[in-house]
């Protein structure tokens, strides 16, 4: 592992944000989930594709508190441009658990 700065981990910005809507993405190589996350009135509402389909359906996510980098530059995820990164950790299996917050917090929040 190699060591960061401070400085270097300030440069990474990582908001709370609220999903508002998910659909599924078939067409991904592996089952993933088209999102559309709030991050309040200073970023705004930005998509992102997550491979969650194990542990979530679309149905589900709708009002889940997420965290993912912003300032990460849009990447194109096959048909669909994602604009921020969701993050989550593998469970015992390898499959993706999303990364929220166990308490109420304003969206748009930045983690420190």
């Amino acid at each position: 592992m190699s060591e960061i700065t401070y400085d270097d981990f300030l440069k990474v910005d990582i908001r709370v944000g609220r999903i508002t809507r998910a659909e599924p993405y078939p067409e991904a190589r592996k089952p993933s989930i088209k999102l559309w996350v709030d991050f309040g009135p200073d970023i705004g509402e930005k998509k992102s594709s997550a491979q969650i389909a194990t542990h979530y359906s679309p149905d589900d996510l709708p009002g889940k508190h997420v965290l993912a980098v912003v300032n990460f530059p849009p990447r194109q995820i096959g048909r669909f441009m994602s604009e921020v990164l969701v993050l989550g950790l593998p469970d015992a299996d390898g499959e993706v658990v999303l990364i929220g917050p166990d308490r109420q917090v304003p969206i748009g929040g930045r983690m420190f």
